[in-house]
């Protein structure tokens, strides 16, 4: 399979607010939107959006088996791991077993995430 596809619509307007879900475990604090995906490969592309004043920090940083790549769209956020405030612009291409996090943001941010499961570092072998 590929991964799902769909012609231009805007992620932040209005009409689409119903889209977005809550994290799960980072309710009230963050929200994501999954705007593509490969069931066959778990492969997708996702939007995450900080809420300001949102801190993980009591979940502590975080780290998984395959890569992945980050943009900050807008705002700003606080990666605890590498003492860096990420703002507009920020791009990283992360390798499996990467930590990251937790995270803060005071002015809130939103996330370009593009994730590839089906890479994980235990199927490599």
């Amino acid at each position: 399979m590929t991964k799902s596809t769909a012609t231009y619509w805007n992620t932040f307007s209005p009409a689409n607010r119903a889209r977005w879900a809550p994290v799960k475990g980072l309710e009230r604090m963050a929200e994501e939107l999954t705007l593509s995906i490969d069931p066959a490969s778990g492969e997708y592309t996702r939007l995450t959006r900080f809420l300001p004043g949102a801190d993980s920090a009591p979940f502590g940083g975080k780290s998984h088996a395959y890569p992945e790549e980050v943009f900050i769209v807008s705002g700003r956020l606080h990666d605890a791991a590498f003492d860096l405030w990420l703002e507009a612009g920020h791009y990283a291409s992360r390798p499996p077993g990467e930590v990251h996090g937790p995270f803060r943001t005071d002015v809130g941010c939103v996330v370009l995430e593009v994730s590839f499961p089906n890479r994980a570092a235990d199927n490599a072998r």
